[in-house]
C-alpha cells in the first residue's frame, strides 16, 4: 500500500514538473517577444545641417586649355648652317636679343662688291643727270643710268635682308625652351629652333553648350584653376565665336589671364574654368552629402522633436526633395524643404523613417563650407 502511494506521488511530481517547464517555456517566449516588440532602438549618431537661404553666385563650368598670350615656335625663314647658339634652356630673354646666328660669311663678302657697284651706279647716274640738264646727254642715257642705279640698290637691299634673316632675334620678351638644334647643323627653312613663350599673361580656350552661349559676354569675369575645388586665377572673356560647331554643338570662347603669378599656368595645361554669372538671392542650399538618390527620387532625413515615453527625443522623417544646381559641396534645393529645417548630413545609412538620432557635428568630416556658393551646372 505504501509503495503504491509513493509511486503515485512521484508520478504526480513528475507531471507537475513537466507542466511547469512547458509553461515556463511559453511564458519565456512570450516575454522575449514582448520585450523586443516594445524595446526602443538606440539613438543613432549623425551630423546635421540646416537648410539656409543664401546668395547663390551661379557660373558656367567648362574645361579649358591654356596657351601663352604671346607664344611661338621659333624658326628661320632661310636655310643655313648654325654658327652660334646664344641662349640656354629656360632662359628669360628680352625683345630683340640675338638667339641664334647662322653662317653669313659668303653674304658679308658679297656685300662689299655690291656696295661698290652701287657707288659706281650712283656716279654714272649723277653724270648722266648733269649732262641731260645741260643738254649734252640723251634721255635714253639718263634712263639707263637710273635703271642701273635702281638695280644695284635692289641687290644691296636684298643682300642686307638675307644677312638679317640669318640672325634669329627674340620677337618679344619671354622664356625660351630647350634648344632643338646644334652648332654646325644645316637647317632647312621652317626648322623649329625652340619654343618661345611669354608666361606673364595667358589665354584660355574653352567651350560652352549652345544653350548657354548667350550668357557669355565680352569682359565677363572667369575663374581658372588646375583643380575644380581651387580656382585661384581670375581673368576676363576677350572673344566668343559667332557660330556653333555643328559637330559638337558647342561654342568656342577665349579668356585672358593678365597676371600669371610666377608662371604657375603653363601653355597647353588642362584647366577648370568657371564663367561667373550675376548673383541670385534667397536660394535654399544643403551640403550634397545630405541628399540621398534613389529610384523613386532624391530625399533627405529631416530631424524633428517628438515625445516618446514622456521624453523629448529627436526623430528623423523621410522627405522627398527636388534638387537643382550643384557646385563642389553645395546643392540647391528647389522644393520639399523650408529654410531653418534640420537634416541629417552624414550617417544616413543607419537610418530609417522614425529612427531616433543624436546629433554630433564634431565627427562630421564631410561638413563643407557653403558660405560662398557657385553653380557650374
Amino acid at each position: 500500500m505504501k509503495r503504491r502511494l509513493v509511486v503515485g506521488l512521484v508520478f504526480i511530481l513528475a507531471v507537475g514538473l513537466c507542466g511547469g517547464l512547458i509553461w515556463f517555456n511559453f511564458f519565456r517566449d512570450k516575454m522575449i517577444t514582448q520585450f523586443f516588440a516594445t524595446m526602443q532602438q538606440p539613438a543613432q549618431t549623425v551630423s546635421a545641417a540646416k537648410v539656409e537661404a543664401k546668395t547663390w553666385s551661379p557660373s558656367i563650368g567648362a574645361i579649358g586649355t591654356a596657351k601663352a598670350a604671346n607664344g611661338v615656335e621659333l624658326a628661320f625663314e632661310i636655310a643655313g648652317i648654325v654658327k652660334e647658339i646664344k641662349f640656354k634652356a629656360n632662359q628669360s630673354v628680352r625683345e630683340g636679343e640675338v638667339l641664334v646666328q647662322l653662317d653669313d660669311t659668303i653674304e658679308r663678302a658679297d656685300i662689299q662688291d655690291v656696295q661698290a657697284n652701287v657707288k659706281t651706279a650712283e656716279s654714272n647716274f649723277e653724270r648722266a643727270k648733269t649732262l641731260s640738264t645741260r643738254g649734252y646727254g640723251t634721255e635714253a642715257n639718263f634712263d639707263q643710268a637710273s635703271a642701273l642705279l635702281a638695280a644695284a640698290r635692289s641687290r644691296l637691299a636684298r643682300l642686307q635682308a638675307t644677312i638679317e634673316q640669318k640672325v634669329l632675334k627674340a620677337p618679344f620678351s619671354g622664356v625660351i625652351g630647350i634648344p632643338r638644334i646644334d652648332v654646325g647643323q644645316y637647317l632647312q627653312p621652317g626648322t623649329v629652333i625652340a619654343s618661345f613663350q611669354d608666361l606673364s599673361s595667358m589665354k584660355v580656350d574653352f567651350t560652352v553648350p549652345e544653350q548657354r552661349a548667350g550668357e557669355i559676354k565680352l569682359g565677363q569675369e572667369i575663374r581658372v584653376g588646375v583643380t575644380e575645388s581651387d580656382l585661384p586665377f581670375k581673368g576676363r572673356v576677350i572673344g566668343k565665336d559667332p557660330r556653333v560647331d555643328p559637330a559638337t554643338r558647342l561654342v568656342s570662347v577665349q579668356a585672358l589671364i593678365e597676371d600669371n603669378k610666377d608662371g604657375a599656368i603653363l601653355p597647353g595645361q588642362f584647366l577648370h574654368v568657371e564663367a561667373i554669372l550675376p548673383e541670385q538671392p534667397n536660394v535654399m542650399t544643403l551640403p550634397q552629402t545630405a541628399v540621398i538618390a534613389s529610384l523613386y527620387g532624391d530625399y533627405v532625413y529631416t530631424i524633428e522633436q517628438e515625445e516618446r515615453a514622456g521624453q523629448q527625443v529627436q526623430v528623423v522623417k523621410q522627405v522627398f526633395v527636388k534638387a537643382g544646381r550643384r557646385r563642389g559641396g553645395a546643392l540647391e534645393i528647389l522644393s520639399g524643404l523650408n529654410p531653418g529645417q534640420q537634416v541629417a548630413a552624414s550617417g544616413q545609412n543607419k537610418l530609417q523613417a522614425g529612427s531616433t538620432v543624436k546629433i554630433d557635428n564634431t565627427i562630421d568630416v564631410t561638413k563643407l563650407d557653403t558660405t560662398k556658393l557657385a553653380s557650374g551646372q
